[in-house]
């Protein structure tokens, strides 16, 4: 594992920084080197300066085995990337954590998903039948559902989204100082390819993207989360506050969630009447340069690609390992080249807190939720500022 952080570099005065700033070529200065205006202090730490440890498919509570003995026959090589679970939200943050990926569905009338039909087949291959996936009547409500797979992998450790929404809540109320915690808002929508009937999933359009922001804000409370409009300030457009101000300080974003918005293709719909994010609760997974970009995914990028956009001051996820493939092999190659990348949100289906049985695992030295980012220098940041 490499160390907390890189060995502090040279600063350039505050006066070559503001001669940056005026031929626009500020870049990642204003991040990594920038000086108190007058008397030479360091900036504070920004949320974007450190590493933080994220979970795949967070939610995941892996197949009963009926489902698994079905999806063995049918799909091995499937049944082999589903084949790993994570223990309740709560416990991962409590391990470390601080990213965590709901996959979800829209459920506008209730009951879409309440009979999956991967249960059917495990009755018609004879086998006993599973325990039930989720409480009969909380599928039957309407709203938003977490889960893998519709049909196939619908198991889940919180139910509706709801649920995990005010697990998140409870944890981050319980531990007011800690580290921003990011919650990943993957919309699912594409149809599954399965050997036997399955439904089709609700498309997420704008009126669905306002629904999705409604629950956010009936679980959060305002100050609770931070949103795209604080990060904007009083510039035109999200990229330029990013690019010219940066992400807010460590420390006022501590206490705080951060909601990010995935797929790119609901992008559209999630800015239909709000410029730039204005009034929105996400932030969308942007591509850079655009006028909503201060997140984006580079989930199989090259560290040389990424360091680059950390270094301008982009909010970067990426996987360190996937389909369980690097975890089998102890492969560690992919989890440093990510690691030296500076990408801040690293997923994984193995943190620190849930080894693989060869000891493959993704964490930072201490036991610590965070290190300081290897693309920064680290003149303000410490083994103060990586407490949980």
């Amino acid at each position: 594992m490499t160390d907390l952080c890189p060995s502090p570099g040279m600063r350039p005065s505050s006066r070559h920084l503001r001669r940056r700033f005026r031929t626009g070529a500020l870049g990642a200065l204003l991040y990594v080197l920038a000086a108190g205006t007058n008397a030479g202090t360091a900036a504070p730490l920004r949320l974007n300066q450190l590493q933080y440890v994220g979970s795949h498919n967070s939610y995941h509570a892996g197949l009963a085995p009926g489902e698994a003995a079905v999806l063995k026959t049918f799909d091995p090589a499937l049944f082999a990337a589903l084949d790993y679970r994570h223990p309740p939200l709560a416990r991962q943050f409590d391990d470390g954590v601080r990213q965590i990926e709901l996959d979800i569905y829209a459920d506008a009338a209730g009951g879409r998903y309440a009979h999956p039909a991967i249960a059917a087949q495990v009755a018609k291959a004879g086998l006993p039948p599973d325990p039930p996936f989720a409480a009969a009547d909380v599928m039957k409500r309407p709203g938003f559902k977490v889960m893998h797979m519709q049909d196939l992998d619908q198991r889940s450790t919180c139910q509706p989204r709801v649920a995990c929404l005010r697990e998140v809540r409870a944890w981050s109320k319980a531990h007011p100082r800690h580290l921003p915690l990011f919650v990943l808002l993957e919309t699912e929508q594409s149809p599954q390819h399965l050997p036997f009937p399955a439904v089709s999933p609700e498309p997420f359009d704008a009126k669905t993207l306002d629904a999705l922001d409604a629950t956010l804000r009936s679980v959060f409370a305002r100050e609770e989360y931070l949103a795209p409009d604080d990060v904007r300030g009083g510039f035109a457009t999200l990229n330029a506050a990013i690019l010219a101000q940066g992400w807010p300080t460590l420390e006022s974003a501590r206490g705080k969630v951060i909601f990010l918005l995935d797929q790119r293709v609901v992008g559209p719909a999630y800015l239909q009447g709000h410029p730039s994010l204005r009034g929105r609760v996400m932030f969308t997974n942007a591509v850079p340069g655009t006028d909503d970009a201060a997140f984006t995914e580079l989930n199989d990028g090259d560290a040389d690609s990424i360091a680059r956009l950390v270094r301008q001051g982009y909010l970067v996820r990426t996987r360190t390992d996937a389909d369980l493939k690097e975890a089998r092999r102890n492969d560690t190659a992919r989890r440093d080249a990510m690691l030296a990348s500076g990408a801040q949100l690293l997923s994984t289906d193995f943190p620190a807190g849930e080894p693989a049985a060869n000891g493959y695992a993704v964490g930072f030295p201490d036991h610590h939720p965070a290190r300081c980012n290897p693309q920064f220098a680290p003149s303000r940041c410490g083994a103060a500022d990586l407490s949980p």
